[in-house]
């Protein structure tokens, strides 16, 4: 018993027609006419004004936020580096850690710029030599044991250990040269201290 149900919506439309009363349609434009307003709203010259200073303000504003906030940040397709001072060629061929997940990769990305950050803020202090090549070699051997756990994620494939122990690593690497640094900060400030007692 298939019927058409587009027939039968036709033949019911046309079975049951509704008429409006007499005189709807007049009564609804007097109605509509008694509420619209007589006369249009007048603009505001100081209208147009703050609309126009609300746009500059907020081209401002745009501006300023998008040249302030790509300062000194890595962006999602730039490849980062810690640099090995003794081994430059040392790019780890196949996938990193970053290429595992979003996640991994915002991380990843995180360690290393600021590894490169408080590499780049250290100063050559002749002074200061000894310490720095000091905490200099065991980062290379951080470095080090990272690519050999690069190399170990690429043979052996993706597990969990890997993957702790290469965001370990970054990790140790991040906090010996936030140590190095605080430690040049207490031997700069206690060289300070020597110097200001010594003219007293």
């Amino acid at each position: 018993m298939a019927r058409d149900l587009r027939k039968l919506f036709e033949k019911e439309r046309e079975e049951k027609r509704f008429d409006m009363k007499k005189g709807h349609e007049d009564r609804f434009f007097s109605k509509l006419g008694e509420e619209l307003p007589k006369d249009p709203p007048k603009k505001k010259v100081l209208s147009l004004w703050m609309q126009i200073a609300a746009s500059v303000v907020v081209a401002v504003g745009l501006s300023f936020y998008y040249f302030n906030s790509n300062k000194g940040v890595v962006g999602p397709d730039e490849k980062v580096t810690v640099v090995d001072r003794n081994n430059p060629n040392n790019g780890v061929q196949g996938i990193s850690l970053g290429d595992l997940s979003p996640d991994l990769k915002k991380i990843e990305t995180y360690y290393t710029t600021n590894i490169n950050l408080q590499l780049s803020e250290l100063a050559d202090d002749p002074v200061n030599k000894e310490l720095v090549d000091s905490y200099m070699d065991r980062l290379s051997e951080l470095n080090k044991e990272y690519q050999r756990l690069n190399q170990e994620l690429n043979d052996l494939g993706p597990n969990d250990q890997t993957i702790n122990a290469l965001i370990n690593n970054l990790q140790l690497r991040l906090q010996l040269l936030q140590k190095l640094k605080s430690k040049l900060n207490q031997l700069k400030s206690s060289k300070n201290e020597q110097e200001s007692s010594n003219i007293v």
